[in-house]
């Protein structure tokens, strides 16, 4: 399963860092790009980490935004590198 989303305390940058640094505390596969935060995993570990990163935003503001996206599919690691690896295969050619 791959999750990706976006936790904003709408305009604090600082306060978005807290909810990644909880993702790379996780120590599950991760990859924060400018508008999404992935990370992968199984459910339960995934939607943790997702809960706690909002956590920290919340604590700090008053108000958050949760936009979330999952690729659920059982059985697939490695998915936050694979899928890239084959768009960049079909590129090339």
């Amino acid at each position: 399963m791959i999750v990706a989303f976006s936790v904003s305390p709408l305009g604090v940058g600082e306060y978005v860092a807290d909810a990644v640094r909880v993702v790379r505390e996780s120590g599950l596969p991760n990859r924060t790009d400018a508008m999404f935060t992935s990370i992968e995993g199984e459910w339960d570990e995934v939607m943790d980490v997702v809960k706690r990163a909002v956590a920290a935003v919340e604590a700090r503001a008053g108000r958050v935004s949760l936009v979330l996206k999952a690729d659920i599919r059982p059985g697939v690691t490695d998915g936050l590198t694979s899928k890239v690896e084959t768009v960049e295969r079909y590129l090339a050619d």
